[in-house]
Parts: structure tokens; C-alpha cells; sequence
């Protein structure tokens, strides 16, 4: 992979990423029972690099849990049947939400009192999560949708709409509207565990709102997110181009 680090500047913070081309492994979390991580304005302190368990963005729910109307259970049993072309993700789209949250890569969060910044090892996608009051945008649509969050008691909820039509929830064809909003709500369990909750609603799609629940484990093994660049991995894969040694990662360096 490509040697030059990736310096993705926010307004939060800085992330520095180097070139790797395969997806982290989730650590193990620590058990504890020590009192939950705060900011120094008594908030659950959320800062770190967190990862979904390997898969769990393969299907977010079982087919016979999800709330289908009709005419959109067969479209998504059309979405199954022809994944391989059909996903997104496999152009390359970005991910949307909640699917970002639940893949093989880590991402890390960077938190403040007035925004809470995602930064993410696929692709170095971010999500900006504005906690200031403020409200969604008018008249544009995301593929990682429009976020607005604020603090429930220890759980940051976070609602998120303005998304368009073109990602789907999952890589077993789920899929959504662009009326769809979710709710998120991030719940901190332990200092290595949160809680992670989407209730997706979208009555174009589904009859009711339904919920995934997925734990997120911090990566204690690791201290920076690296790069995945998902055309370059395509690209990479295929031989589309002939790796130049200068800038591109052979292996294995021996001394």
C-alpha cells in the first residue's frame, strides 16, 4: 500500500493514516468496573478508535425481522439475489449510515462540546455529529446523511436525515428510501464498550421503525487509524496498474 500518510485536517482535530490494504481486527475488550471515562464537562467521554465485531455489516437484521411493505420485499430479495453487482460498496460509493458504523474497519471519535468529528479508516470517510443546537440543512441530499446530536443523560442521541436513495443498509441488499431518518444512540457500557443503536424509519420502505443493536469494542492495539482506499484496493486487485516500489508497499521489509 501507499507509503505516504494521509493527513486528514477537521476542524476538531488532525488524523494522521499510513497505507495498509487490509481491514483491523477488533480487539477484545477489557471488563471493568471502574467508573465510565468523563470530559471535563461530566460527559461520557467517547475519544478513541472503536470497531463493529468482524461481519456485522454482512446483514444488519434477519430477512424475516425487517419490516418490509410489499413491494419493497421484493425489491430487496432482488438486491440479495444480485448483491455482488448490484451493492455500492462495491463501486466504491460511500457507505451511509448506519452501515458505516458496522464494518470491518475501525474509525475513531473526536469529541467536543459543540461537535462530536468520526473519522474513518475506509476510504478516510468522516460524519460531523453537530451538537450545538443547531438544525439539518434544507434542500440537500448525503449519502451519509445529515447528523444533529445531543445528550440523553449518558447516551449521545443523534438524528440523522437528508439522505438520498443510493446506499443500502447492508451487503445483503437492504435498503432505503430518501425518507428515511434514524435515530442513533451511543451508550457507553464500559470504558471500551459502547452500546451503538440505529431505529431506522422510512415509510416509503417499511411498515414501522425497526432497531439494530451492535456493540462497538475500543482498539486498544492500535493508536492511529491507516489507510483503505477502496478504488485503489480495486484497482490494486485487478492489475490495473503496476505498483511503483517508491510509493507503494511490497511486503514485508527485511533488514
Amino acid at each position: 500500500m501507499n507509503r505516504i500518510s494521509l493527513c486528514v485536517l477537521l476542524t476538531l482535530s488532525t488524523v494522521c493514516a499510513g497505507g495498509r490494504a487490509a481491514a483491523q481486527t477488533a480487539a477484545t475488550p477489557a471488563t471493568s468496573a471502574k467508573p465510565l471515562p468523563r470530559t471535563a464537562d461530566g460527559r461520557p467521554n467517547l475519544h478513541g478508535i472503536w470497531q463493529a465485531p468482524k461481519g456485522s455489516a454482512t446483514r444488519l437484521a434477519p430477512a424475516n425481522q425487517v419490516p418490509y411493505l410489499p413491494a419493497a420485499a421484493a425489491t430487496a430479495r432482488a438486491n440479495f439475489k444480485d448483491r455482488a453487482k448490484a451493492d455500492p460498496l462495491n463501486q466504491c460509493f460511500l457507505p451511509g449510515v448506519p452501515r458505516i458504523m458496522a464494518m470491518d474497519w475501525p474509525f475513531q471519535i473526536f469529541q467536543t462540546r459543540d461537535a462530536i468529528a468520526m473519522t474513518f479508516e475506509w476510504t478516510q470517510v468522516f460524519r460531523l455529529i453537530h451538537t450545538n443546537g443547531s438544525t439539518h440543512v434544507q434542500g440537500i441530499e448525503f449519502w451519509m446523511g445529515d447528523s444533529r446530536g445531543r445528550w440523553d443523560g449518558d447516551t449521545f442521541v443523534v438524528d440523522v436525515g437528508n439522505f438520498n436513495d443510493r446506499s443500502w443498509l447492508d451487503a445483503s441488499g437492504n435498503f432505503h428510501s430518501e425518507a428515511m431518518t434514524l435515530v442513533e444512540r451511543y451508550t457507553m457500557l464500559d470504558a471500551n464498550t459502547i452500546r451503538y443503536e440505529a431505529t431506522v424509519t422510512d415509510p416509503k420502505v417499511f411498515s414501522k421503525p425497526w432497531t439494530v443493536t451492535i456493540p462497538l469494542r475500543r482498539r486498544t492495539d492500535i493508536d492511529r487509524l491507516l489507510e483503505y482506499q477502496c478504488k485503489a484496493e480495486q484497482s490494486e486487485k485487478s492489475g490495473a496498474f503496476e505498483r511503483d516500489p517508491k510509493t507503494w508497499y511490497p511486503g514485508v521489509i527485511k533488514k
